[in-house]
């Protein structure tokens, strides 16, 4: 009654007749959402032209190497050998905002700076010595930290004219290369020369404040370098027990899958009673901590509204709640085991049978592998368009003032053009302190203007690719288990090469309707990054309305989200069996489900529950074993392996955690498939399927 009552003739349409003659996902088949698959093919030629317009426009080594004053990169052409930037005063350097800017953007700290083939690694500052009219410069200065264009050896400046004129620097610090920039260590200002006092500091205290408050923002940014050296060494030295690791968590995966084909039942009520008795438990424990508090004259009305959570751990009341909460839970539980038993043994049944496709095409656990490289090429052409994207347009120099504190210096700081190679100083007598200064890209030319437009582009692009390439996996999976499902006798009847076959027949027919469903999902995408992106810039202005209308469109729209892909993901095993258009096979299979609605509920509750289970099996097991091998509670015979040689030793357990987690998710992501394909497969044809309706 209860199967007439489900698959009977309702407003989601009739269910489909029994027909013999069917042996599985049709062969001959005609291409399908053409015009969307020519839609998709100008997408991927525009996003192609995008990337050579960027690649001929940009110029990535404004972010990758860093560059001195006049404009030229460290590291390679004329400074070839020197590849760290110098500044002459970190003080001038006061922000983080600076240097990073400088790291990034290639913008300047408002300092000279120059190249040199190693940064300081001591303390010197410019002798009072040198002030003297006898005094020769070439006795305090070092050239290696000199402007290039400027010669110790033949000048006839003096040192006060040299340090006005920032030609040398007047002090340096002991500093270190990050990322290309040469940066102090807070710790080495703790020893700073009893001599060493900065000009118009009054003690050698005063100088280490004002440099340690001039690099404090600084190093929070760039003063990973030395964990990020200590991470890369305990990596080049547990790298192969990591791999075991690794290894050792896709054996465990493959085991629970292949324990599922025997001991899913017992698993599947194993997991139901643990449920039902967690649950159990914590009835009994509130039971307990009410019975405890019963007589306590302090009520929820006495305590008022606190931050102090625990004190409501202390009231009769809070424990009464949470007792009746759980009640109720243990009730829905029970009821819901009670009237859909029968649907938790076809849950079973579906599982033991994915089981047994999996165990005959082993083949499709590979397959992650492939959406996994392609869609390493997605981002990696992502962020290299991106990147040139974000760098094209010729560089624009301007004159600053590094002392502008005289009204000359004033009238050109920033007003007059430059070239960093043929600037010369001498043409501004007024202002000594005027240099050569890069300020932005251009942004004139077509190109330049359109540079926001295309990088928009580059991320629809970049999401409908991704969300193509994850829909072509789906599709082929599906495609090699109906392929399974409808052979009569397993395996002989099974196609040769199921998966391959899946593939091609995905690729050559099925192109425009696999972007349909993708261009759907990007464009949900794309509006929740917007409203993310908004929600972050007008956050501070927002007013509570305003708050609240933004987080219900961010909740509408990941709802929407989670939605569209599960439509997408049925759909797609739909064209996969039938190879109809994506329209059609959304529509077949919404109708399909909601036809089962209860089968689909609780054969999702109960895949996910086993799935999640493995997941915690695996991962869970294996961070266990890496805790306790990487820390160096076991022991390997003949020390093959020293934990004491690690700097962090949580960094490979991390590493094999997160690994065993992605391992794991690639295999029962594959099962899961399998899963939702026999299912709608199915649910298809379930007249002739009464043992377990």
């Amino acid at each position: 009654m209860g199967r007439k009552s489900e698959d009977s003739s309702s407003q989601y349409g009739e269910p489909a007749e029994y027909d013999p003659t069917f042996n599985g996902p049709i062969h001959n088949r005609s291409c399908t959402d053409i015009i969307c698959c020519i839609l998709f093919m100008a997408a991927i030629a525009g996003y192609m032209i995008v990337g050579i317009l960027a690649w001929l426009y940009g110029d990535p080594r404004h972010v990758l190497y860093p560059r001195n004053s006049t404009g030229m990169f460290c590291g390679i052409g004329l400074n070839k050998g020197k590849p760290s930037v110098f500044y002459f005063d970190l003080l001038k350097c006061a922000t983080a905002t600076n240097v990073m800017a400088a790291a990034l953007n290639g913008l300047q700290c408002p300092t000279t700076q120059v190249c040199v083939d190693q940064c300081p690694g001591d303390f010197w500052i410019l002798s009072p010595g040198a002030y003297l009219p006898t005094a020769k410069a070439k006795d305090f200065f070092q050239q290696q930290y000199c402007v290039p264009s400027f010669n110790l050896s033949t000048t006839d400046l003096t040192a006060k004219e040299i340090v006005d004129k920032e030609l040398c620097p007047s002090f340096y610090i002991p500093t270190s290369s990050v990322l290309g920039r040469c940066l102090p260590s807070l710790g080495l200002l703790n020893n700073i020369p009893s001599n060493f006092t900065l000009p118009g500091m009054a003690s050698v205290n005063d100088t280490a404040n004002a440099l340690k408050n001039a690099t404090s923002d600084v190093l929070s940014g760039f003063n990973l370098r030395q964990v990020g050296v200590r991470i890369f060494e305990d990596f080049a030295s547990s790298w192969y027990w990591i791999l075991i690791g690794l290894l050792i968590a896709m054996l465990l995966s493959l085991i629970f899958l292949l324990l599922l084909r025997f001991m899913a039942p017992v698993l599947v009520w194993l997991l139901i009673v643990g449920v039902l008795g967690v649950v159990a438990y914590g009835i009994w424990h509130c039971y307990w901590e009410y019975d405890n508090y019963k007589n306590s004259s302090t009520t929820i009305s006495n305590l008022g509204f606190t931050t102090n959570f625990s004190a409501y751990l202390q009231v009769k009341e809070t424990w009464l709640a949470f007792l009746i909460i759980l009640c109720i839970l243990e009730a829905i539980l029970l009821l819901v085991l009670l009237f859909l038993r029968t649907r938790i043994l076809i849950a079973i049944a579906l599982i033991q049978e994915s089981s047994k496709a999996v165990g005959h095409m082993m083949s499709t656990l590979l397959y992650p592998l492939v959406t996994f490289a392609l869609l390493i090429v997605c981002i990696a052409y992502w962020g290299i368009t991106a990147l040139y994207l974000a760098t094209s347009g010729a560089p624009i120099y301007k004159v600053v003032a590094l002392n502008s504190s005289t009204n000359s210096c004033l009238a050109i700081n920033g007003t007059e053009t430059c070239d960093p190679l043929s600037f010369n100083s001498s043409a501004y007598m007024s202002c000594p302190s005027a240099q050569c200064i890069f300020i932005k890209y251009n942004t004139e030319g077509l190109f330049q203007q359109n540079l926001f437009n295309l990088q928009i582009y580059n991320v629809l692009a970049f999401l409908w690719c991704v969300n193509f390439v994850i829909a072509l996996g789906q599709c082929t999976l599906a495609g090699a288990f109906a392929s399974y499902y409808w052979a009569f006798s397993k395996p002989s009847d099974i196609p040769t090469f199921p998966l391959s076959q899946a593939f091609i027949r995905s690729l050559r027919y099925h192109v425009g309707s696999l972007a349909f469903g993708a261009l759907i999902l990007t464009i949900v995408q794309f509006i929740r990054i917007v409203l993310e992106y908004l929600d972050h810039k007008f956050r501070a202005a927002q007013n509570p309305c305003a708050r609240f209308i933004m987080c219900c469109l961010k909740c509408c729209f990941w709802c929407l989200e989670k939605f569209i892909k599960f439509i997408n993901r049925n759909a797609y095993i739909m064209i996969a069996i039938y190879g109809k258009n994506f329209c059609v096979s959304a529509k077949n299979a919404f109708s399909l489900l909601m036809r089962n609605i209860l089968r689909v509920v609780v054969l999702d509750k109960v895949t996910d529950l086993l799935l999640l289970f493995g997941k915690l099996l695996v991962v869970g097991g294996v961070g266990v074993l890496a805790f306790f091998f990487f820390s160096g509670r076991i022991q390997l015979p003949g020390n093959a392996f020293n934990s004491q040689t690690l700097n962090y030793y949580w960094v490979p357990i991390i590493t094999v955690i997160v690994g065993a987690y992605l391992i794991a998710h690639g295999f029962f992501s594959v099962y899961n498939m399998c899963v939702d394909t026999l299912f709608l497969c199915f649910c298809e044809y379930s007249l002739c399927w009464p043992t377990y309706v």
